[in-house]
């Protein structure tokens, strides 16, 4: 190649730096869900070199299968640390609704309200928990450590063993496997009900977000709640939204993950309101609120699944170290974050 060709590419290279650099610039919150995708994008080349099969259609299919749960519950969270507050509750709520509709299912309930109970039961917690902290002044953390308490509990009452869903059962439906492209072997791109699902509630969030006035009251409510309500803006209702809308989430979660495993039971859930939280945290968003997106969450939530692929993949790592790798990149990224909020101010 002469240097005349390629100096274009050279200058080519240095505009498309020049445009992210300014991009950063202009709005440093985004760093955080830049690296992410930096870091995901690095996992996929580590795994492809070091074990190889994984940037393979089948491979990604199950990353979003399995994962279709977690990005529904990375997205409830979203919304709720954007206003500075936090949910503990969501894996709870999860437990609760899959036992819950799990018995109503065998007991003969129609699918549909069987889908609808469960949702139900996370708004419900969802509405307690935002009316003790709107009108009650709770701390976020003490209102939904209290549901996280009571939903495990009520799981528990239920029931303490599994609980089977009936092979029949219409709920199941939602987790079949539905191939996309027949691949060769066992290469295909499949995708469930689940994951349409879960990209559903991405795009909704997304466009609730940053397309509508509840999306500005949220973010403004994360930057001074004082000055969103000299604003105008409807701060009360939207902080009791907030915590429906992620325990609406959490309730759908819990159907995805029942038709997919086909079982609840009362301890199920245990730790995931953290991942939830990690995977929103490592997607850029910000603990302190004001600062996130959806599509880092999701990003964020990969990192996890990806994570536990390659650590599976390995077979020399002990599960254990997965909490251990977790924790480290939670650290950098909030240290990252912190880095961020300090330039801003």
């Amino acid at each position: 190649m002469s240097v005349a060709t390629a100096a274009p590419a050279l200058n080519e290279t240095e505009t498309l730096l020049d445009r992210i650099r300014r991009v950063i610039t202009a709005n440093p919150s985004v760093l955080p869900t830049i690296a992410s995708v930096v870091i995901f994008v690095g996992m996929v080349v580590f795994g492809e070199i070091a074990y190889g099969r994984i940037v393979q259609a089948n491979t990604l299919s199950n990353l979003l299968i399995n994962n279709a749960h977690l990005i529904v519950l990375a997205v409830a969270l979203t919304f709720v640390i954007l206003t500075g507050g936090i949910d503990l509750s969501v894996g709870s709520i999860i437990a609760l609704s899959s036992v819950a509709g799990v018995m109503l299912s065998n007991a003969g309930w129609n699918a549909l309200a069987v889908i609808v109970a469960m949702i139900g039961i996370g708004a419900a917690f969802g509405v307690v928990s935002g009316v003790l902290i709107r009108y009650f002044n709770v701390q976020p953390f003490i209102a939904t450590l209290a549901m996280m308490f009571l939903g495990r509990g009520l799981a528990s009452l239920l029931s303490t063993k599994p609980e089977r869903l009936g092979e029949d059962s219409p709920i199941r439906w939602i987790g079949v496997q539905l191939k996309i492209v027949d691949g060769p072997k066992v290469n295909d791109l499949v995708i469930t009900p689940a994951v349409v699902i879960a990209v559903i509630v991405v795009a909704v969030a997304f466009f609730v977000l940053h397309r509508t006035r509840t999306g500005r009251t949220v973010y403004a409510i994360g930057g001074s709640e004082s000055s969103a309500l000299l604003m105008g803006l409807p701060v009360h209702r939207t902080k009791v939204l907030v915590y429906v809308i992620s325990g609406s989430l959490a309730g759908l979660a819990a159907v995805l993950y029942t038709a997919r495993l086909g079982t609840a039971q009362n301890i199920t859930g245990i730790g995931w309101e953290l991942d939830a939280i990690a995977a929103a945290v490592i997607g850029g968003t910000v603990l302190t609120g004001a600062y996130g997106y959806v599509l880092g969450s999701v990003i964020g939530a990969l990192v996890l699944g990806l994570m536990n692929v390659l650590i599976t993949r390995d077979g020399g790592i002990p599960p254990e170290m997965t909490t251990i790798i977790t924790g480290g990149i939670l650290l950098v990224f909030v240290l990252l974050q912190r880095a961020v909020t300090r330039k801003r101010e």
